[in-house]
């Protein structure tokens, strides 16, 4: 499984890149987090505001393991702005997988 989290502003130029090489099959998550840049500060009316957390997007992938480093490359080309906070990547083994529908493992 690969684990992904980086910006939402970020995540349409990811899937439409992974969909080009037909990786499809995706969930994507709404999230917040922060890393190194411990959150930012905004001027809001006068008054500055701390927001310790930022909307990220957590998207996973269950993949066949030939195929993690042509995603991983693709997320990382198609989600990197080169700022700080552009987000990890993180890759899972999956000791099964069962279809609902089907019964299928």
């Amino acid at each position: 499984m690969i684990q992904a989290i980086i910006w939402a502003e970020r995540m349409d130029n990811v899937k439409k890149t992974l969909e080009e090489k037909d990786f499809i099959a995706m969930s994507i998550f709404e999230i917040t987090g922060r890393g190194e840049q411990k959150g930012i500060t905004l001027e809001h009316r006068g008054n500055k505001v701390e927001v310790d957390t930022l909307p990220k997007v957590m998207l996973e992938m269950v993949v066949k393991d030939q195929d993690v480093d042509t995603i991983i490359s693709t997320i990382l080309a198609a989600g990197r702005t080169g700022k700080l906070g552009d987000g990890k990547i993180f890759v899972l083994p999956v000791e099964m997988v069962a279809k609902v529908r089907t019964d299928e493992t």
